[in-house]
């Protein structure tokens, strides 16, 4: 990695996992299983270089769509290996954090989640945010939701009143956002904080990821001028 600007936030759109066990005569499901290796090999990366947060694009609003049996399987993973992993949160300072309709997830995996990021609230490293059941439409009309229930008149609603009452308000945006197995779009994450994110598309499948395909991604970025919409010098 050369010296110049790690992003702070990163997010990731971690796509490819159904590809990839398809491509090997595999189950779907063992592309999930292979995607979530994938993810604890690039949690560990991004805490080793310094990026202070990481949202992984988990589940979305729109996976429920998917057969039972994979979401099922999908859902099963986040029960069995969530809380599982906290001896590598700890050994490696990481912070667990949530995004997304809790109230929609089966309640045991709610249950698991607020668990977690409980036991790792005081963890001073990365911070990993889960986007489960999460969709960024979902997100903004929450938001309105609540600034309704406020009672806040029009007249005092701006961008910074609409970002305050988004799920992680402390968090900044994310500088680049990374997507994997070559497509082409956001598929409604974090719509309202990435209106002047970076973007990187990768065609490789999410469970090949290692260390390397992030640092070339955090390489692009860097080589990178961000004018959020003005005139650089």
């Amino acid at each position: 990695m050369t010296n110049l600007t790690i992003p702070a936030h990163v997010g990731i759109i971690m796509d490819g996992n159904g590809r990839w066990a398809q491509s090997r005569n595999m189950a779907r499901t063992q592309g999930h299983l292979e995607g979530l290796k994938a993810a604890k090999r690039i949690v560990k990366a991004a805490s080793d270089m310094g990026i202070s947060y990481l949202t992984l694009y988990t589940f979305s609003t729109e996976n429920w769509k998917r057969t039972q049996d994979e979401v099922g399987f999908i859902m099963g993973l986040v029960k069995k290996y969530l809380m599982a992993e906290f001896d590598f949160y700890q050994e490696n300072k990481i912070r667990i954090r949530f995004t997304g309709n809790l109230e929609g997830l089966p309640q045991d995996i709610a249950q698991e989640v607020i668990q977690v990021c409980e036991k790792t609230a005081h963890f001073p490293g990365l911070s990993v945010i889960l986007a489960l059941n999460y969709g960024g439409r979902d997100e903004i009309v929450r938001a309105v939701k609540k600034i309704i229930q406020q009672g806040l008149t029009p007249a005092t609603i701006t961008e910074a009143t609409i970002y305050q009452y988004l799920d992680n308000p402390d968090v900044p945006d994310p500088d680049l956002i990374i997507r994997t197995a070559s497509e082409l779009r956001s598929s409604n994450f974090l719509l309202w904080e990435s209106a002047y994110s970076e973007f990187y598309f990768s065609d490789k499948l999410w469970p090949d990821w290692d260390m390397a395909d992030l640092e070339n991604a955090v390489q692009s970025y860097q080589n990178r001028k961000r004018r959020f919409g003005g005139i650089t010098a």
